[in-house]
């Protein structure tokens, strides 16, 4: 046409059909823009609908070249002694000369497959409708419009589905989509002049960067699933390395990394603190029972168990801890290995990688293995017994601590003189474990105790002594005896905290028993029996014999069996234990002898026979003596001097009264 109405019109231009034909040329450029505009906008909906597969192409070539990277620089570090490991093994010399003779044959199989953008989408409507825009002088409006319709093209592959979080085929497709549309516009870039620059594409990049991290940040959060999670890991990975081999940055992309993988470790510690309850309530919280040499080296491979008394002994035998134990430490170094997968691909150093590791291992540790430990510690139907294996466990995994520290060192393949990174607090999470099993073991006991006491049925008007300790308290101080035996696994100074708080609570439950408001009258010989139950505490089992009564006082020195004096679990000095009982023993000493003038005399004096008797307690005791004798002649053995007797109680309950007076004033 240019030739037409340059070089051959003008020399007939005289003639009427050259100034027709003349007059029609502005129509015919019109037309053949319009076609030509017709075929880009063709060429515009081709693309959208194909992007994914380019994307998807383009993603696969990204990939195969990261797995032939990656498996030449492991088999350069194995030939340099360096030690690698994919997964939870190292990888032999020679396994790694097949993983890469894989990789190459696998590319010598596909190299006829492998597509360029060119042979995936026919161009030429792009390049014929910017040749006729230019040389009809409108190649701006050709430019303008082709950057706002691919624009609009990108809001749309930028905007995700509404399920995308659900599937990672839905994060892949998203993924696809992003990556033809930027290779077909750095491709677009490349080939032409103009039409898009390398600050519009950048421009383009920006904007749909911020919009991509912002849909990831927000459907990432949905994902409770850490397999789903590691795999939109990998696509995001995968997507990275791909742009960025078309020269876009993908730091932001990296960035963005870092939040998901608190967010992946949180969905790890969800799965495991599954994992851990799991395992609790498998347990059945007694010694490993072993019975062969082979059963022996299948525990120690699991857990790192060292005892050379227990290595002497012979089959059968038991390790001191439960089967939860090596469950625990073996699940801790697969979280270990599922933190690592993610880890993997980040583009960072060891010692950085070593030290998420081990700020992960930490927080399984200190929050959720130590949030299993003590909702299990805190459940109503452990017993005294499982706590005390769940003590013994504890003391086991925190000294393991130290082998996973190594575990972590050696996988991240750190050595031990550059290691500075963050230490782990197992030693921390099992202490307060222990704590708050011993403080349970101590409620627990002060419980049973209580159910013994509640039995009690004491007969608190009768005229002499049964001769024995009650029936309740010899049940009570055989499971004493029972329970202190399971005690002699625990550390020295928990089982003697526990004896001494059993002890002193069963001494202020019985203290409570006499001063109860409830009880109104209280006869000599019930005092007697009673005295009796506390020498029984303090110092025997009373084996009765028959034959003819005997005398209260002398009861106790007949076939004794000790149980405070005898040390119930050992590590106590003298009579450490029978301390615990000093209140009661010195008011019903107080009571027994009716040494009413020495306490009187002597109250107050740190010397004092009487010492722990306090003038209100004696009084409250004494009050309900008296009652009791004035209807029922308690004292009928003082008969002959009863009159006086019952002065002395007046005179007396008087002076106490006095003594408490005088303490409520001072006061």
């Amino acid at each position: 046409m240019e030739l037409l109405e340059n070089v051959y019109f003008p020399r007939v231009s005289q003639y009427r059909f050259c100034q027709l034909m003349i007059e029609n040329l502005p129509k015919l450029r019109e037309d053949i823009k319009e076609i030509s505009m017709s075929d880009l906008k063709d060429f515009l909906e081709s693309i959208r609908k194909h992007s994914d597969k380019i994307g998807e192409t383009a993603m696969k070539q990204a990939q195969q070249q990261k797995i032939f990277s990656v498996a030449l620089q492991k088999q350069n570090n194995v030939k340099f002694g360096k030690n690698m490991y994919i997964n939870h093994d190292r990888i032999p010399e020679e396994k790694n000369e097949i993983v890469l003779k894989y990789v190459l044959e696998e590319e010598d199989e596909n190299e006829e497959e492998v597509l360029t953008v060119q042979d995936l989408v026919d161009f030429s409507p792009v390049y014929r409708c910017l040749h006729i825009y230019s040389v009809l002088g409108d190649e701006e409006t050709f430019e303008n419009y082709y950057r706002k319709q691919r624009k609009k093209q990108a809001r749309l592959v930028l905007q995700p589905q509404s399920n995308m979080h659900e599937t990672v085929d839905g994060y892949r497709r998203y993924f696809t989509q992003i990556v033809g549309f930027f290779v077909v516009e750095d491709h677009i870039l490349h080939v032409t002049q103009g039409l898009v620059t390398r600050a519009y594409t950048d421009e383009l990049w920006n904007m749909a960067l911020s919009k991509i991290i912002a849909v990831l940040r927000a459907h990432s959060s949905y994902c409770t699933d850490p397999d789903l999670v590691l795999e939109l890991k990998n696509l995001i990975v995968i997507f990275a390395d791909t742009l960025q081999g078309y020269g876009f940055p993908v730091n932001r992309l990296f960035d963005l990394l870092f939040e998901i993988r608190d967010q992946y470790n949180e969905t790890l510690l969800k799965k495991w603190a599954g994992v851990f309850r799991d395992i609790f309530e498998e347990d059945n919280y007694s010694p490993i029972p072993i019975v062969s040499e082979e059963e022996y080296k299948i525990v120690i491979s699991k857990f790192p168990f060292q005892d050379p008394d227990l290595e002497k002994q012979s089959f059968p035998k038991k390790f001191p801890m439960s089967q939860s134990v090596p469950h625990i430490y073996i699940q801790v170094k697969e979280f270990i290995y599922a933190s690592l997968k993610f880890s993997e691909s980040l583009h960072r150093s060891s010692t950085e990688i070593d030290d998420m590791l081990r700020k992960s291992t930490n927080l399984l540790l200190t929050r959720t293995l130590s949030s299993c430990l003590l909702n299990l510690i805190r459940k109503p139907h452990m017993g005294l017994a499982e706590l005390v294996q769940i003590i013994i466990n504890t003391t086991h995994l925190e000294q393991a601590c130290k082998y996973l520290e190594d575990f972590i060192t050696n996988i991240t393949n750190i050595s031990q003189e550059t290691v500075h990174t963050t230490r782990l607090y197992g030693l921390s999470t099992f202490k307060d474990a222990r704590h708050a099993a011993e403080g349970e073991i101590y409620t627990k006991l002060n419980q049973k105790i209580d159910e013994f006491v509640q039995l009690a049925d004491y007969d608190w008007t009768m005229s002499e002594p049964d001769g024995r300790a009650s029936g309740y308290l010899m049940d009570l101080i055989n499971f004493l005896r029972s329970i202190f035996q399971v005690f002699t696994h625990l550390p020295g100074k928990v089982a003697q905290t526990a004896c001494m708080s059993a002890c002193q609570h069963l001494s202020t439950s019985l203290m409570q028993m006499l001063l109860d408001s409830e009880l109104k009258q209280i006869s000599m010989g019930a005092v007697q029996q009673f005295n009796l139950d506390v020498i029984q505490c303090e110092y025997s089992f009373v084996v009765m014999t028959s034959g003819p009564p005997v005398s209260p006082l002398k009861k106790i020195h007949v076939h004794v069996v000790v149980f405070a004096s005898s040390e119930p679990v050992p590590g106590f000095q003298g009579d450490t234990l029978q301390l615990a009982f000093i209140d009661l023993r010195q008011l019903l000493d107080l009571f027994m002898v009716w040494d009413w003038s020495t306490y009187l005399a002597d109250y107050g004096q740190p010397a004092s026979k009487y010492l722990r008797v306090n003038p209100n307690t004696a009084l409250i005791l004494l009050e309900k003596m008296k009652d009791t004798s004035k209807k029922n002649n308690i004292f009928a053995q003082f008969r002959k001097n009863d009159r006086d007797k019952q002065k002395l109680i007046e005179t007396v309950v008087k002076q106490l009264r006095s003594l408490v007076n005088g303490m409520s004033q001072h006061t």
